[in-house]
C-alpha cells in the first residue's frame, strides 16, 4: 500500500509538472528519485498554489463557516464596538445577511449608507435592496434599484439585473422578469439565473423553452467536479428534478 501511495504521488506531481510546463529538471528527479523528489515537489510547487486556488479558498471558508457559522458575525460586532464606521456597519450587515438574518442587516446597511461621505456606495445600496427583497419589501427594493446609478463593471450590472428580475417576478411583472432573466443568463456565472429563468418559464407554460435552459444547466453540471457542484447544490438538485419532470411529461427540445 505505501508503494502505491508513492506511485500515486509521483504520477500526480508529473502530471502537474507537464500541465504547468515547469522546470524539466523536476521530471528527471521525479522519475529517478520518486520518494524524495515527489515530496519536495509537492511542498515547493503544489502546496503554495493551493492557497491561490479559488475553489480551495472557497472550500476552506465553507469548512470554517460550517464549524463556527457566527465567527465572522462576532468579529464584525467586535470591530464595530471598537470603531463605529460606515465600513464596520456594512461588515456587520454582510455577516448578518450571510446568516440569512436579512431583517437585522437592513438597519446596518441603512446606517452605513447614511454615514458614507459623498455619494453612497452603489454596492452597499445593492446589498440593501437585496436584503429588502429577502424580507418581502419588493416595492421599496425596486425603487431603490431604480435610483442607483448604473455600475461601471459588467459583473455588478449583471448582479443588479438578476436582482431586478427577481423583484419584478415577486411583484407579478412576469413578462418583464422573463426578458431580464433571458438576457442575464447569457453572461452570468453560476446557475441561479438559469434556474429562476426556467422556473418562471414553466410557471408561464413555456415548458419547451424551460427544457432547453435546464438541459444547459445539466450539461454544465456534468463538466464540473464535485466541489464545484457543491457550491450550488440546491440549484442543481432542483434543476435535476425539474428536468426529470419535464422529460416524464414527454417534453422534447
Amino acid at each position: 500500500m505505501p508503494y502505491l501511495l508513492i506511485i500515486a504521488l509521483q504520477v500526480t506531481c508529473i502530471v502537474h509538472l507537464m500541465r504547468r510546463g515547469g522546470n524539466p529538471m523536476w521530471l528527471t528527479a521525479l522519475i529517478f528519485l520518486p520518494v524524495v523528489s515527489a515530496a519536495a515537489y509537492f511542498f515547493v510547487e503544489i502546496l503554495p498554489g493551493l492557497g491561490q486556488n479559488r475553489h480551495v479558498r472557497t472550500a476552506r471558508a465553507k469548512a470554517v463557516a460550517a464549524l463556527d457559522p457566527e465567527r465572522e458575525l462576532r468579529a464584525a460586532r467586535d470591530a464595530l464596538d471598537l470603531a463605529d464606521t460606515a465600513a464596520n456597519r456594512q461588515r456587520l450587515a454582510d455577516a448578518l445577511a450571510g446568516l440569512g438574518r436579512h431583517g437585522e442587516a437592513i438597519p446596518y446597511y441603512r446606517e452605513s449608507i447614511r454615514m458614507t461621505a459623498g455619494d453612497p456606495d452603489i454596492r452597499t445600496q445593492g446589498k440593501l435592496a437585496a436584503a429588502l427583497y429577502e424580507t418581502g419589501q419588493g416595492a421599496e427594493a425596486l425603487a431603490l434599484l431604480d435610483a442607483i446609478p448604473d455600475p461601471l463593471g459588467q459583473s455588478e450590472k449583471d448582479r443588479q439585473q438578476l436582482l431586478r428580475a427577481k423583484l419584478l417576478e415577486h411583484l407579478g411583472r412576469k413578462d418583464e422578469a422573463l426578458a431580464l432573466y433571458g438576457d442575464v443568463v447569457t453572461r452570468m456565472p453560476g446557475e441561479e439565473a438559469r434556474c429562476r429563468y426556467a422556473a418562471l418559464l414553466m410557471a408561464q407554460g413555456w415548458d419547451r423553452k424551460a427544457l432547453i435552459v435546464l438541459e444547459e444547466v445539466e450539461s454544465r453540471m456534468k463538466r464540473m467536479d464535485r466541489q464545484q457542484r457543491a457550491a450550488e447544490a440546491d440549484m442543481y438538485r432542483w434543476a435535476t428534478e425539474a428536468l426529470a419532470s419535464l422529460r416524464a411529461k414527454g417534453i422534447a427540445a
